[in-house]
């Protein structure tokens, strides 16, 4: 498993040359949420479509 900081490397080597830290900062927040949602996933955490629907009709108010 990668550390943190080799991740980052990574993705630094992905992006252009001109990327802004705007850009950075925004494509390291996307990495961050996609691996917390897979561990959400491999953990169990997870909703049904069912659910969901429940869950947006409440919020939605139908």
């Amino acid at each position: 498993m990668s550390t943190a900081k080799e991740e980052v490397r990574k993705l630094l080597e992905q992006l252009p040359d001109d990327a802004s830290f705007e850009d950075i900062q925004y494509h390291i927040y996307v990495q961050e949420k996609i691996e917390h949602g897979l561990r959400d996933v491999k953990e169990g955490r997870v909703l049904s479509q069912d659910e969901v629907e429940q869950r947006m009709t409440k919020w939605l108010g139908r």
